[in-house]
């Protein structure tokens, strides 16, 4: 993670200097500052002027380093955490030392103190602090750090990607999906773009009741000139925090890609989004594979019967093949308990494929039925239903809120940020 500190410097009045045509924009990524003195706020709070933070969702708080320590307790993190100290240098790292035990691992950070001290500098640096500003300082200096951080040549991209799959047409992959994003974009308060990747048959315009006159298909069709900017110009908005790239849903045609064809758009997406979610439909094919191989987290998604465990099994063992090194698939039982039918226990089903089962979601036909025909997430139509709590649950453990279960001590240096751990090694 790394943090920013501010200050109550003159230059707080100072306006964001307009940058010049062409210069990158910073993704979509939430920032939150915690300042000691009103002038540092108004400070970071101009910075939003500048062209290059358009996309930015910036917060302001009050407090300081112990105010972010406190909120972090029982808050998420953002993306990127600004804090101001006017502790004395020998005071700042242990400081930081208890901040980062309330921060997730992906966070970074940037301070802002009041002490030119270059070996104290050195030391942030070199323990993994991602800027040291001292104040006072100009609105721009704070701009061009943060676009240093996440939008500078050869920076990682910010996106974390996490593909639904279904183990069997109809158990409920695309609905698990888009309901888990708008989890996270509620919870989290971070921007998330759910790729619809069946064109035929795609569900994510209808669940979230929208019809863009652009989508997925656009951005496969250019990707000879596909960017960040055209991709932002595809995507529709659905919710607060919610993006779309829509499935056309035609039949006039049909789509039969090349193994890498959608390698570029989640690229892309994963430099200017910080959750990009891929509904993946439920055919198997050389991009299916490839995309499979290639993202960070893959839920399967099933229904307690046998013909779900035989593909869930299949898929689960062809997954583990593919991505030697790389986390293995977790699964979530769907439609659990409907009547009449025998089912499989869910940890019976779990321990057959050799997954761990991350959630299960009890047969509902009338909220789920009544959300898909309105074109709503469960949360809107019933904000009390038990499966809100286990998109929740999902959410927070592949987005890396909830660390796998592993021993203590392996647990607690997962979620250190990499200034901690820098420091430690």
């Amino acid at each position: 993670m790394s943090f920013l500190s501010r200050d109550n410097g003159g230059s707080a009045e100072e306006p964001a200097v307009e940058v010049a045509n062409g210069a990158r924009l910073i993704p979509r990524i939430t920032i939150q500052a915690f300042c000691e003195h009103s002038q540092t706020a108004q400070l970071v709070e101009s910075a939003v002027h500048d062209r290059r933070m358009s996309k930015v969702a910036l917060t302001t708080h009050n407090g300081g380093l112990e105010g972010a320590i406190e909120t972090y307790k029982a808050n998420p993190t953002p993306n990127l955490i600004i804090v101001e100290t006017s502790a004395r240098p020998e005071e700042i790292p242990s400081g930081l030392e208890r901040l980062a035990e309330v921060c997730d691992a992906s966070t970074r950070l940037i301070v802002l103190g009041h002490v030119n001290d270059v070996l104290l500098y050195r030391e942030l640096i070199r323990s993994g602090v991602s800027e040291y500003i001292v104040l006072p300082a100009s609105a721009q200096s704070i701009v061009s750090a943060i676009t240093e951080l996440f939008a500078a040549e050869g920076a990682a991209p910010i996106g974390r990607t996490i593909g639904f799959l279904s183990a069997k047409g109809g158990a409920g992959g695309s609905t698990v999906s888009h309901n888990v994003a708008w989890a996270i974009s509620q919870h989290l308060r971070q921007d998330t773009l759910i790729l619809d990747m069946d064109l035929a048959f795609g569900t994510a315009g209808l669940n979230f009741n929208q019809d863009p006159p652009h989508g997925i298909a656009d951005a496969l069709g250019n990707s000879q000139k596909m960017d960040g900017t055209m991709l932002d110009r595809l995507a529709s908005k659905a919710a607060n925090h919610v993006n779309l790239l829509t499935a056309p849903v035609v039949l006039d045609r049909t789509f039969d890609f090349e193994e890498r064809e959608f390698e570029q758009i989640v690229e892309l997406s994963q430099k200017s989004t910080p959750i990009v979610v891929l509904d993946i439909p439920h055919i198997w094919s050389a991009w299916v594979r490839h995309t499979l191989a290639t993202i960070d987290e893959v839920i399967i998604v099933a229904e307690p019967d046998l013909a779900n465990l035989r593909n869930a099994k299949n898929l689960s063992d062809t997954i583990k093949a593919l991505r030697p090194s790389e986390s293995e698939p977790l699964l979530v039982i769907n439609k659990v308990g409907m009547p009449r039918r025998p089912e499989i226990a869910p940890n019976e089903f779990a321990t057959s494929v050799e997954c761990r089962l991350l959630g299960q979601i009890a047969f509902d036909a009338a909220t789920f039925g009544t959300a898909a025909n309105n074109g709503q997430m469960i949360a809107e139509v019933s904000a009390n239903n038990r499966a809100n709590e286990v998109f929740r649950q999902i959410g927070m453990h592949v987005t890396g809120r909830n660390a796998p279960e592993k021993s203590a001590s392996k647990a607690s240096s997962l979620k250190l940020p990499s200034f901690l751990k820098k420091k430690r090694a």
